[in-house]
């Protein structure tokens, strides 16, 4: 059942998820501007590239998500007494668009680290002689694919479950409200 205090906890730990991943975003992009200034190795290289452009998508995400997410408690806590339609009119719909972009996202993750993993074994020859070149690069670049679709995958499978429930609920709530 929607409660006032459910819609605080939804939106608290969706702010919190946005500061997390505006975090890792930031760190992944931190660790790709050492990776070209200082570790200039092709591996390094390799794993800088999906770092900067993943980070730079956690990053935005991430932002996006924290800034929005207090203005949207507040009005839907106030809906929630003051005008009960918006909850079905707005907010039931915002947040099934919500968890069909994050079902989009854990797709994505999902090809991402196959993509990492096909790096890897297509580059395979680097773990047993440990050489330099395009071998190098391309694992570097699957490594980082793997370990961020799976950071990823774990922050969109929670918002999902919490997106989900909470769809649930806004649908209990909106099918009395009529």
């Amino acid at each position: 059942m929607l409660t006032k205090a459910g819609i605080e906890q939804y939106f608290i730990a969706e702010r919190n998820a946005g500061m997390l991943l505006l975090i890792i975003g930031v760190a992944a992009i931190i660790a790709a501007v050492i990776f070209f200034i200082f570790l200039k190795a092709p591996l390094y290289k390799g794993a800088a590239w999906p770092l900067i452009i993943l980070g730079t998508v956690q990053m935005a995400t991430g932002y996006s998500v924290y800034t929005k997410s207090d203005k949207q408690r507040i009005n839907i806590v106030y809906a929630y007494d003051m005008n009960p339609d918006k909850l079905r009119t707005e907010e039931l719909p915002r947040i099934e668009k919500a968890v069909e972009r994050i079902t989009v996202f854990l797709v994505l993750e999902f090809i991402l680290l196959a993509a990492g993993v096909v790096l890897l074994w297509m580059n395979r020859s680097f773990f047993v002689n440990m050489q330099t070149g395009n071998a190098a690069f391309w694992t570097g670049a699957g490594i980082i694919l793997i370990m961020q679709s799976l950071l990823l995958s774990g922050i969109d499978y929670s918002a999902h479950k919490r997106g989900s429930a909470y769809r649930e609920q806004l649908r209990q709530k909106t099918s009395s409200v009529r």
